[in-house]
Order: structure tokens, then C-alpha cells, then sequence
């Protein structure tokens, strides 16, 4: 699943946070710590969106988005979205070391791939918003070990890479919720489960497809997009996705 290829901030934004709004079975401290983590991924993320022209560009060599660069741009986007600054979170705090893994993540996925990002001569890199999600919630995993998880998952028929198809869990809280009619726009689900004799905090953060998704998953279905895949027929506001978050409660 891929989405906000285009899209800058005002996509971040819209992939939906509820604010307040919570399925009530992990606790406050648990929602806070993942909805910090979600908005980061996102606020990374739409930096690499709206610099895809600039990262296609076959006549531009350097880019200019290091790790440094997309991360201080990321962070910038992470203060207006939430009015904190990431680095003032405390560093001993969970939060704290999760929010440094996830930021030392982006800072990995950016800085091994330049060679691809700044290739001369060749237009469309694949390096796209997805595979760079999909690289840093792997790169944050391997700092997190045992203390958390995040995974960019999607409804099954709209999983393009089997690396992001849903858990059991996720595939569920997609179907019996996420995907309700009647379930508010953008409300977080979430519920404690047990996994391998430990309790967690599972958390699905929902988002939604904007206009720029659509170039590669809108209409006409079935006809092929830039990277080759059949595009699904979705329209604005469908469920495009879920941030999939597990935590060790707190």
C-alpha cells in the first residue's frame, strides 16, 4: 500500500490523529506514546513526499536530503503538528528512547540510500513514501528489540508488498472496526493482548487516502501505475492504510 506520494504537511495532518477519541482499552500513557511515534513516521514521511519530483529528477544529482536534512525537516513538521519539540523529551523516558530510535531510523534509511536518491540519468528511483516507511519502522524495530513495534499495514486486498500484510490481530481490528461504516474517521483502536506470556498495548492508527494518493490508487482500476502495479479505484477519505503500533504498557 502506498500513499501521500505527493502529499506535504496538509496530508500529514489529515491521515487523522483523532484527538481524544479512543477505543479505551490501552491506557492513556500507551495512546500518547504511539500517537507521538505515529505523527513522527508521518512527519518523515511527507518530507520524502513532497520532494518526489525533486528525488525523480534524472538531471539533478544531489538531492540535498541527507539524513540530517530530512530529519531536521521532519522534526519541524512533528513541532507543528503536536507543539513539542522531540528533543526535549526526556531521554531516559520510554517515550524518549523510542522517539531517539525512531529519529535515528530516519536518519539510517536516508543516509544508506543517498546513492540511489542522488543517481543521475535515471528518473523514477522507487524510493518511494512506502518503501521508506516500510525501511525506518525496520531500522527503529532493530533499536526497539523487545520494547516496541511498528508496522505500515493496510485492508489485505490493498497490500501491494507481503512484507506489510496484517497480523491476525491487525487484519481483525481492520475488519471489525477500522473498516465499519460506523466507525468515527480517524479513532484510534486499540487493546491489551497477551504475546508470548507478555501483555502489550496493541495500537492501529487509521489514515486515509488524499488527492496525491490517488495518482497511484485511484481510477481507473486496474490500470497500471509508475511502479507497475494495477491501481485499486479508491476515492478520497477510503481507508488507504494503518500505522500499527505495539507497546509495552506504561
Amino acid at each position: 500500500m502506498r500513499a501521500f506520494v505527493k502529499g506535504g504537511l496538509a496530508a500529514l495532518l489529515m491521515s487523522a490523529l483523532a484527538s481524544g477519541a479512543f477505543a479505551a482499552e490501552a491506557g492513556p500513557a500507551d495512546l500518547a506514546i504511539a500517537q507521538s511515534l505515529a505523527t513522527m513516521l508521518q512527519s518523515a514521511r511527507a518530507v520524502i513526499s513532497t520532494n518526489q519530483e525533486r528525488i525523480n529528477d534524472p538531471a539533478l544529482g544531489d538531492k540535498g536530503l541527507s539524513g540530517a536534512a530530512v530529519l531536521e525537516k521532519a522534526i519541524a513538521n512533528y513541532r507543528q503538528a503536536t507543539g513539542r519539540d522531540p528533543n526535549t523529551i526526556d531521554p531516559a523516558s520510554y517515550e524518549g528512547r523510542l522517539i531517539r530510535a525512531q529519529m535515528d531510523a530516519v536518519v539510517e534509511v536516508m543516509d544508506t540510500n543517498q546513492e540511489t536518491i542522488n543517481a543521475k540519468g535515471k528518473g523514477f528511483k522507487g524510493f518511494i513514501p512506502a518503501t521508506f516507511t516500510r525501511l525506518v519502522n525496520e531500522a527503529f524495530e532493530a533499536r526497539a528489540g523487545k520494547e516496541a513495534s511498528m508496522k505500515f499495514t493496510a485492508p489485505p486486498v490493498l497490500i501491494r508488498n507481503r512484507k506489510a500484510r496484517p497480523d491476525a490481530f491487525e487484519a481483525a481490528a481492520i475488519r471489525d472496526y477500522l473498516e465499519k461504516a460506523d466507525w468515527p474517521k480517524g479513532q484510534i483502536y486499540s487493546a491489551m493482548v497477551s504475546e508470548e506470556g507478555q501483555e502489550r498495548a496493541r495500537i492501529m492508527v487509521p489514515e486515509y487516502y488524499v488527492p496525491s494518493c490517488l495518482t497511484c490508487h485511484g481510477d481507473p482500476a486496474g490500470e497500471l501505475d509508475v511502479t507497475g502495479y494495477p491501481k485499486e479505484g479508491a476515492h478520497e477519505g477510503d481507508l488507504g492504510g494503518v500505522i500499527s503500533i505495539g507497546l509495552i504498557p506504561q
